[in-house]
């Protein structure tokens, strides 16, 4: 079975109903979206198709990229693509196989059921102590090999802490991923195209492109010892440019020898060859240094730039400016994926329509994954905008987040006064997320004008437009702790005084310099000079 020629990716029509495609058949523009069975899934096809379609598009000038965002290669042109990378798509077979070990064996590595694939099941450690109380083992006992094409890519992709040995992926265990994708209702291909960049420039990468071997990109076509000595590392630049879509840090391979007929446990389709069974081994590709991969925003720490990661809470706008624009106000440095930095940049008015950005990923606890989230952020017509008014939206947008941040803050400490004493410890996630959730429409109104007016080169009164903004988070985080939190408990249980104190201290807190002064408005006091000032001169 051969990736490149089996129908096996899930995808969803125009007309609402599901099929399953070879990869060359992702130009079809009839087909809308990925339609896999879990979310982590449809997250793993696209950027298995980006991943497949950098590495061996030929395409290299921006005007072919934009003749064929709007007339897409037909199923033989993308075949002719492929084929010099076939050989590194074969699932099954006596010899190297989709990103699996060359070496492994079935007396070579441990034993473990197929469920263990998948992101979410617990780990050897859970199941020794018997502590998989939410997430059950034994959930899926055998698997169809569509989906365990899915699921290896998957893990590999993700590949989170696996205990002594069994490494994480190229960007740490469960990154974030962004995606650039074209207004609802676009065909499948343009969503993928977007994030493609022009051959040559992704070449010019950390690594090095002249690793023309093909293990080089696709590392189970060898053995480990031809990248990475043994007990060793891999650096970016010991192996080629596409590498970084192909990484394969778990040590696995499938058992299609114990194969037998039935139903999928995840997409419920019959098979003659349901899968069960994995070896795996460790001690696979150490990735440290310089990676950089093209499909996730980074953060600036002492050791470099590094992945970012979803976090608790979710996916909401306050993450807006760093994965759209970029983020830099003195504390902290986040720059977007290369994939939107390479659009907003050199493409600005080749798409119409309003882009949006699709961030997803799990949040991990070690080797725990604690959530997936995924969300769609809107764009609006940034892509339309120049570069440097690209710019303008950076530093506004950048005051409104750092007051919101500032206001929540104040939130949170004003509910632990109300409810606790100062000493007191405990997890307030939940206000936090009540106050990004209250305000996200505001946010989302306000950063639509500001795209447009700079677009349409229109100045508003900046002024004016920070004032609402902040009426709206000051109205939210008082209303947020008189209505849902301190004032919502049984009366039996408050402390009037304490709760007094510290909405006082709240509403000082809101109202004073240090808010007006993250949002870039001039303190009440320095107003109120200038009117007294203005009046003089007028007597006068």
């Amino acid at each position: 079975m051969n990736l490149l020629t089996e129908p096996w990716m899930p995808v969803r029509k125009r007309d609402g109903s599901r099929q399953w495609i070879a990869p060359t058949r992702l130009s079809d523009p009839d087909i809308v979206a990925f339609d896999a069975n879990r979310a982590d899934f449809n997250g793993a096809l696209a950027q298995f198709a980006i991943g497949l379609l950098q590495t061996t598009t030929p395409v290299d000038s921006p005007i072919e990229w934009r003749r064929l965002f709007k007339a897409p290669p037909d199923a033989a042109a993308l075949e002719s693509w492929f084929t010099p990378v076939i050989s590194a798509f074969e699932l099954d077979g006596d010899g190297a196989r989709f990103m699996q070990d060359l070496s492994l064996s079935g007396t070579g590595g441990d034993v473990w059921g197929i469920d263990a694939l998948m992101m979410e099941a617990p780990g050897k450690n859970g199941l020794e102590k018997n502590t998989d109380h939410f997430i059950k083992r034994a959930g899926i006992l055998s698997i169809c090999p569509h989906c365990v094409a899915a699921a290896l890519f998957t893990l590999q992709t993700n590949a989170p802490a696996g205990g002594a040995g069994h490494r994480t992926g190229l960007r740490g265990g469960g990154p974030l991923t962004t995606l650039l994708l074209n207004p609802t209702g676009a065909c499948l291909w343009q969503d993928v195209w977007l994030n493609i960049q022009e051959h040559q420039l992704f070449l010019d990468s950390c690594c090095d492109k002249e690793k023309q071997a093909l293990h080089f990109s696709f590392p189970w076509l060898a053995d480990i010892s031809a990248i990475q000595k043994e007990g060793g590392e891999t650096a970016p630049v010991q192996v080629h440019p596409a590498h970084v879509f192909w990484a394969m840090p778990r040590r696995i391979r499938l058992d299609f020898a114990k194969v037998f007929a039935g139903n999928c446990d995840i997409c419920g389709r019959e098979s003659a060859r349901l899968i069960s069974e994995y070896v795996t081994g460790t001690h696979g590709l150490n990735y440290k240094g310089a990676w950089d991969h093209p499909l996730s925003p980074y953060y600036e720490a002492k050791d470099g730039w590094l992945p970012l990661h979803p976090q608790p809470g979710g996916i909401g706008y306050r993450y807006w400016l760093a994965w759209v624009i970029g983020n830099n106000d003195g504390k902290k440095h986040e720059r977007r994926a290369h994939v939107v930095e390479h659009f907003l940049t050199r493409r600005t008015h080749q798409v119409p329509g309003a882009l949006r950005l699709w961030a997803f990923g799990y949040d991990m606890d070690k080797g725990k994954a604690r959530c997936w989230y995924e969300a769609t952020l809107p764009l609006y017509s940034l892509g339309d905008c120049e570069p440097g008014a690209q710019k303008d939206v950076e530093a506004e947008v950048g005051n409104w987040l750092a007051a919101a941040d500032l206001a929540v803050n104040f939130l949170r400490v004003a509910v632990k006064d109300a409810w606790f004493s100062r000493d007191a410890r405990g997890d307030l996630s939940v206000v936090d997320a009540a106050f990004w959730n209250g305000t996200e429409s505001q946010f989302y109104v306000q950063l639509k004008r500001k795209i447009e007016s700079i677009r349409d080169h229109f100045d508003p009164d900046s002024g004016a437009v920070r004032e609402e903004w902040l009426k709206c988070i000051v109205g939210a985080a008082l209303r947020l702790f008189d209505d849902d939190f301190a004032g919502a408990g049984q009366a039996e249980r408050q402390n009037p005084r304490r709760m007094a104190a510290a909405f006082q201290q709240l509403k000082r807190s809101l109202y004073g310099s240090k808010m007006r002064q993250a949002i870039g408005l001039p303190r009440i006091s320095d107003t109120h000079s200038k009117r007294d000032t203005h009046k003089r001169a007028a007597a006068v």
